[in-house]
């Protein structure tokens, strides 16, 4: 079904040729993407520069280029970190229900209601701003939202057969969580942690756009932020990394979209 949804195959050839680019183009170019290449604000399509260069001369192309590996690297750590957090949570809350329950959706609601940029800046500005701590910080604010939709397929299933017949025959909670609940219950955590990883590049390029990514890792975000102040006279230094963000967003958005029509029981059926 998965294969027969065109949106969802353009989202993957669309990823697809994103990742191509971000990580075999720096084997490519082998350019230094800091490195002073051409005259500042160099148009597109000339003969020093392909992208055109930015405000202090640096070539977009390589930027662009080196910058996908910090932004999906960030996306895709800062995603799989928030989803693991969500899961035990939401498995333990939705399993154990009374007490645990209770506690575990009261440090949800607490994480749910805080500003999560705000909070991200605050975690950034504290621990100084590198690779690392916004992608630990993107993962510790986005995961409310997987764990209430993981507690909630847990609550559906513990009181299933199959799961009392596991508890008959003296099964451990940690081989029902893990072994028979999770694996009924991932299809539309599946979807979460696909669409999680766009949240997540969304989320480091609003750092990098305020100045709290790492500088001295390029990054689309990173671009976007140090050529703001240019954009009428340099818009190509915003233009191209903004496009590049805005595709790869889309493509995780089409996976996800193609991954829920293809997990849906119900869409199946039909």
């Amino acid at each position: 079904m998965f294969a027969r949804n065109p949106s969802a195959i353009a989202g993957m050839l669309l990823l697809g040729a994103v990742l191509l680019v971000a990580l075999g183009g720096p084997w490519v170019m082998g350019a230094d993407p800091f490195e002073i290449s051409a005259a500042p604000m160099t148009p597109p399509f000339s003969e020093d520069a392909l992208l055109g260069t930015d405000y202090l001369g640096r070539d977009v192309l390589a930027t662009l280029v080196y910058g996908g590996r910090a932004t999906l690297l960030v996306g895709a750590v800062a995603a799989l970190l928030s989803v693991t957090i969500g899961i035990t949570l939401g498995a333990m809350a939705g399993y154990y229900g009374g007490k645990v329950d209770a506690m575990l959706m009261r440090v949800t609601e607490f994480f749910q209601v805080l500003p999560a940029l705000l909070f991200a800046m605050v975690v950034v500005t504290l621990f100084s701003p590198t690779l690392l701590t916004t992608t630990l910080a993107i993962g510790v604010v986005s995961w409310t939202g997987t764990a209430r939709l993981t507690r909630a397929e847990f609550m559906k299933f513990r009181n299933l057969e199959f799961v009392r017949a596991e508890q008959a025959i003296g099964a451990s909670h940690a081989r029902i969580i893990w072994k028979v609940i999770l694996p009924n219950a991932l299809p539309p955590l599946i979807v979460s942690a696909t669409l999680a990883i766009g949240s997540a590049i969304l989320f480091e390029a609003g750092l990098s756009f305020l100045g709290l990514g790492d500088q001295n890792r390029m990054s689309w975000g990173l671009m976007i932020g140090a050529s703001r102040q240019y954009v009428l006279s340099c818009w190509w230094a915003v233009a191209f990394p903004g496009a590049a963000i805005f595709v790869t967003v889309l493509a995780v958005s089409l996976i996800g979209d193609g991954l829920n029509d293809a997990l849906n029981p119900k869409l199946r059926e039909r």
